[in-house]
């Protein structure tokens, strides 16, 4: 297709996109703003207001619902877990796919990226992010995938025909940035800085003068795949079997060869069977385009577009779905506690204080200080005696209690609205005892549950993007470093052709071989404490089990110090084993089985040698007997002719 073409399609596709979710982005876009960066006010109001010399307090207490559920979020990770599906697939191979998932998300800092996805949804209503092939460093071909932040989720337009809840059936999705004009010539030079011609949603926020508008095209399209089953049992590809591979110890002889994936299986006994059939598939195509260009085009590995969206609340109605943030319904609620919190203040700070009330002519003499005591202090007041009874203070009224009490109502209708209540919020509610306060913390945790179980989900189908695409960036290595749910790192050896037995994994001469192109895995999440959250409850739980049966305390001693944070924990663990049983010992391989005692010279007793300290029993031990039969490759002796 010409870029032209392309272009033109990818216009059309925008348009379509942000027609479409127009009213969510509208809806994202005025929440984010009236929540976290506090513009509570009506423009009109606020202009009124400031114009009379009237205060306009804002007293934004929906932030701290936000942080609630984001950082329970980020207190519970959730972790990616593989696990085999088919005969080809083995649980050896799944474990290395799970140590290459938590490298990936380590070395690309995932938690930003769940964290700010999160934070959006609960705050907007959608959030997004998004995964990546780069290279390894600047000095290396190795690739490697990435699991990337999306900060602006209104920068991501995507397929509005999507009905799933993942973006697993997206046909096309668009991140788009601004760059400035001067970067946009450095980095395509040939290229011409046209602006995109989509509609103008967001004024000025959306289309700016001096900056241009680039975008990520992912593009998805059915095809068809023919797909055979081997006499081993594991399906192939059409297109994998007549792929040509490398042959390797045959030096130049297999440059001149031309070599299938089949005719390997072939030569080793592996053909095709009867079950043969066409399936359908998808291919991923990745473009980043500006209004008139097409500034690049790369094949995605994978067959579903990388971008993982993390929604809020999903409402279906009149046949489109809205996402709904977390604070949706209690912006009227933080509306009236900014409007009677202000008319408090203002009765209280703007009101004129109360008058003196006296006889007429009282102030005769000093009218100046008198009319300047409710705006100044003075030392001294004269009144004149003669004009009547001295002058008294009007008592101030008060605030009205009906402003206190409706701003209390309005703050409880904020917490009912969301669901979360004082005692998740850290702060003293009604309960007294520890029971009371759990169930009411429990009872907004299930409140909010969605949003934290909708993060799961997103990171679930990341998981399932990263088994889909982890064949072709990493089997190409010879190498691959992994790392353990403790933190600790492997290098493990992958498979550059397929085993004679074609299973994930097996062993050569070198040790183990894993060949990730092999099976087929299923993905869940795990969601629950981290890794050192676990290592800190196990570490509180047996110092509670020492503390109850003082005598575990030397058979559980070495375990607890290996659970401890502190310098040298290690080497005191070393020393507590040793004071193990020896039972315990030899049933964990710390210590070897027991030995014969040593004699006294320090070396062991030779064969048909006695034991010092054990009694001689049978007499002296006879010498073996000299063979019969000749030796072959020994001269025969005397005795042997």
């Amino acid at each position: 297709m010409a870029d032209n073409d392309i272009i033109a399609e990818a216009l059309e596709r925008f348009e379509e996109s942000d027609s479409e979710t127009r009213q969510n982005r509208q809806d994202a876009h005025d929440d984010i703003t009236f929540s976290r960066l506090s513009d509570q006010w009506p423009d009109a109001i606020r202009t009124q207001r400031e114009a009379e010399g009237r205060p306009c307090l804002t007293v934004n207490r929906l932030p701290s619902f936000i942080r609630s559920v984001v950082n329970d979020a980020r207190h519970n990770k959730p972790a990616i877990q593989v696990h085999p599906v088919d005969n080809g697939a083995d649980v050896a191979t799944a474990e290395v796919i799970n140590g290459i998932i938590r490298s990936i998300e380590r070395r690309s800092n995932a938690e930003v990226a769940y964290d700010t996805a999160i934070d959006s949804a609960t705050s907007g209503g959608f959030g997004f992010f998004q995964i990546g092939i780069e290279y390894a460093h600047d000095d290396s071909f190795d690739l490697e995938a990435r699991i990337e932040r999306i900060a602006n989720p209104l920068m991501v337009h995507w397929d509005p025909a999507s009905t799933r809840f993942d973006a697993s059936d997206w046909d096309y999705c668009f991140v788009s940035d601004f760059i400035s004009k001067e970067r946009f010539a450095h980095l395509y030079p040939d290229a011409d800085p046209v602006d995109w011609e989509g509609s103008d949603t967001y004024g000025e926020m959306w289309m700016l003068d001096d900056k241009v508008r680039i975008a990520d095209y992912w593009l998805r399209e059915q095809v068809k795949r023919t797909i055979v089953r081997m006499s081993n049992g594991v399906v192939y590809r059409e297109d994998d079997l007549a792929k040509e591979q490398k042959l390797e110890g045959f030096g130049n002889f297999a440059e001149a060869m031309s070599v299938t994936l089949e005719d390997m299986l072939n030569f080793q006994g592996i053909v095709r069977t009867n079950e043969v059939r066409e399936v359908d598939t998808y291919n991923v195509v990745r473009r980043k385009i500006s209004g008139a260009d097409v500034l690049s085009e790369d094949k995605w590995p994978g067959p579903t577009i990388p971008i993982c969206p993390v929604w809020g609340e999903e409402i279906v109605a009149d046949g489109r779905r809205h996402f709904r943030s977390l604070i949706r319904d209690a912006k009227d609620p933080q509306s009236m506690v900014n409007f009677w919190r202000t008319a408090s203040t203002e009765l209280v700070a703007l009101a004129p204080k109360a008058p003196f009330i006296g006889p007429r002519g009282f102030t005769a003499g000093m009218e100046d200080e008198w009319a300047s005591a409710n705006t100044r202090s003075h030392a001294t007041l004269e009144y004149d005696p003669a004009a009547g009874p001295m002058p008294q203070r009007q008592p101030f009224a008060g605030v009205p209690a009906g402003a206190l009490q409706e701003s209390l109502n309005a703050s409880d209708d904020m917490k009912s609205v969301i669901g979360i209540y004082n005692a998740s919020l850290g702060a003293r509610s009604n309960e007294t005892s520890g029971r009371a306060i759990l169930a009411r913390q429990r009872e907004a945790d299930v409140s909010t549950f969605h949003f934290i179980d909708n993060l799961n989900r997103a990171i679930r189908y990341a998981g399932q993007v990263l088994v889909d695409i982890i064949p072709s960036v990493y089997s190409p290595r010879r190498t691959v470093r992994i790392l353990g749910e403790d933190s600790l790192e492997e290098v493990i050896s992958l498979a550059s052709q397929p085993p004679e037995i074609h299973t994930a994994s097996f062993e050569d001469e070198g040790g183990p071989l894993y060949d990730l192109s092999v099976g087929v895995y299923d993905v869940d999440v795990k969601a629950g404490p981290s890794y050192g959250t676990q290592r800190e409850e196990t570490r509180e739980t047996l110092i509670e089990i020492i503390r109850a049966l003082p005598g575990a305390a030397p058979l559980l001693g070495d375990v607890l110090m290996e659970h401890m944070d502190f310098v040298g924990s290690d080497r005191v663990a070393e020393r507590l084993k040793m004071m193990l049983p020896p039972q315990i010992q030899q049933a964990e391989g710390i210590a070897p089985p027991p030995q014969p005692p040593m004699p006294s010279g320090g070396l062991p007793p030779m064969p048909g040698q006695p034991i010092p300290g054990q009694p001689i029993t049978g007499g002296p031990i006879a010498p073996e007997p000299i063979p019969s039969e000749p030796i072959p490759g020994l001269p025969l002796t005397n005795r042997q002719m």
